[in-house]
C-alpha cells in the first residue's frame, strides 16, 4: 500500500521556511514569552498537530487533549529552546513523545471489523457493547483547518486523513506509527525523522521498512483512501439519506454496494453484504419514518451525516455520526459512531426542536 504522501498542505521541510517561524527567538532565552508572543510562534501549527495526534492515536478527544498538553510543554520549557530546529520541528517532537506515552498507556483504537468476523443473523439480539474496548472516533473536517486552496494538496490531505487508513495505523506499533506517518503521509525526510526521534538515519529507514511491511498486511482497499470526489456524490448522499429518513428499506438497499459493509461502535457486532445490511436496519432501528434526521457534514475528509433521532417529545435529539465512504456510485461502507460528543466538534446543535425540523425543506 502507498500513502499519499505530504497531506499538511504548508508542511514545508522542517526548519525550512516554516510559516511564523522562530524570528526573534533568541538562543537559550531563560524567561517564558507572553502569551501574545507564544501565540504568534505556535498558533500557526495547532491545526496540523491536531491532524498528527489524531493520526497517531485514532481519537479525536485524545488528540485535542495531547495538543493542549504539547503547547503547555513547549510553553513551560521554552526557555530551554535553542532554536536550532525550527518552532515547527519542536513542537512535533513534543508532541510524538506525548503520543509514545499516551499509546503505551491506552493502547490501539479498533472498528468491530478489526476484532471480530461480521455478524450472521441480522435479526438476532444485538450483541452487549464493551465499553472497555477504546474504540477508534472519526475527526469532524470543521477541526481541520486547511492550509491551501491547491486541489492536489487538499486532494492529498483528505487521503491522509481517510477513516479506513487511520484504522489500519492502529495495527502499527507506536514507534512505526510515529514514522510512518511523518515519513509517508507528511513528507518529512529521513534525516529529519531520525533528528526528532533521537536516531540514526539507518535506524529511522528500518522503522519506515517495517512500519510499510506491516501496513500492507492490513491496508484497506485503495478507493477507500483515493477515491477522487465524484460529481454524483451529493446526490447520492441526498438520496441515502432520504431513503433512511423514510425507512426506505428498498431504496436504501438499491444504493449499497454488493460487498457494503456497515459497523456502528461501541456495537461490537457488524455485518458485511447489503442484503444483511438491510435485514438489520429494518429490524433494528428503521421502524417508521421520520423517527430520524440527518444532516450533512464531513468528517475525516469524507462525507458524513449527522443522525438526529425523535424523542417521545417530538424534539430530535443528537444520536450517531455517520462516515460513509461513497465509491464508483454507490456506498461502499457506513461507520456508525454513536458520540454525541462529535456534534459540537462539528458545529452542530446537540437538538433539533419541533419548530425547527417542521421548517426543514424535503429532500
Amino acid at each position: 500500500m502507498s500513502v499519499m504522501a505530504k497531506t499538511e498542505p504548508d508542511s514545508s521541510p522542517p526548519g525550512s521556511g516554516d510559516p511564523s517561524p522562530h524570528a526573534g527567538v533568541r538562543a537559550g532565552v531563560a524567561a517564558l514569552p507572553s502569551s501574545e508572543e507564544f501565540a504568534r510562534l505556535t498558533n500557526p501549527f495547532r491545526s496540523e498537530l491536531l491532524a498528527y495526534c489524531y493520526r497517531m492515536l485514532g481519537s479525536v478527544h485524545d488528540a485535542e487533549d495531547q495538543v493542549q498538553e504539547t503547547l503547555l510543554r513547549a510553553w513551560r520549557s521554552f526557555g530551554q529552546f535553542q532554536g536550532r530546529a525550527s518552532v515547527r520541528t519542536w513542537l512535533y517532537r513534543i508532541a510524538t513523545n506525548e503520543c509514545l506515552r499516551a499509546i503505551e498507556k491506552r493502547g490501539r483504537r479498533p472498528l468491530p471489523s478489526g476484532l471480530s468476523g461480521p455478524g450472521g443473523n441480522p435479526e438476532g439480539p444485538l450483541a452487549a457493547t464493551i465499553p472497555e474496548v477504546p474504540w477508534l472516533q472519526p475527526i469532524p473536517d470543521a477541526l481541520l483547518r486547511p492550509e491551501s486552496a491547491d486541489p492536489a494538496s487538499v486532494a492529498a490531505s483528505r487521503a491522509g486523513i481517510r477513516l479506513a487508513l487511520i484504522a489500519a495505523l492502529q495495527y502499527l506499533p507506536a514507534r512505526q506509527r510515529a514514522v510512518l506517518i511523518l515519513r509517508d503521509v507528511l513528507g518529512w525526510r529521513a534525516a529529519e525523522v531520525a533528528e526528532l526521534l533521537g536516531s540514526t538515519t539507518g535506524a529511522a529507514n528500518g522503522v519506515l521498512q517495517r512500519a510499510r511491511a506491516q501496513l500492507q498486511q492490513v491496508a484497506p482497499a485503495e478507493d477507500e483512501i483515493r477515491e477522487p470526489a465524484d460529481p454524483r456524490d451529493r446526490e447520492l448522499l441526498n438520496r441515502y439519506a432520504a431513503a433512511f429518513e423514510d425507512a426506505d428499506i428498498t431504496t436504501l438497499v438499491q444504493l449499497l454496494r454488493e460487498d457494503a459493509v456497515l459497523e456502528m461502535p461501541p456495537q461490537p457486532i457488524w455485518f458485511t453484504g447489503r442484503e444483511q445490511i438491510g435485514r438489520f436496519l429494518q429490524t433494528h432501528i428503521l421502524r417508521q419514518p421520520g423517527e430520524f434526521l440527518l444532516i450533512p457534514t464531513a468528517a475525516n475528509g469524507q462525507p458524513a451525516l449527522a443522525e438526529y433521532r425523535r424523542g417521545h417529545d417530538g424534539v430530535h435529539r443528537a444520536a450517531a455520526m455517520q462516515v460513509l465512504t461513497l465509491t464508483a456510485g454507490r456506498v461502499a461502507r457506513i461507520v456508525v459512531f454513536h458520540d454525541p460528543g462529535l456534534f459540537a466538534a462539528s458545529g452542530l446543535p446537540p437538538a433539533l426542536p419541533p419548530a425547527a425540523t417542521a421548517s426543514m425543506p424535503r429532500r
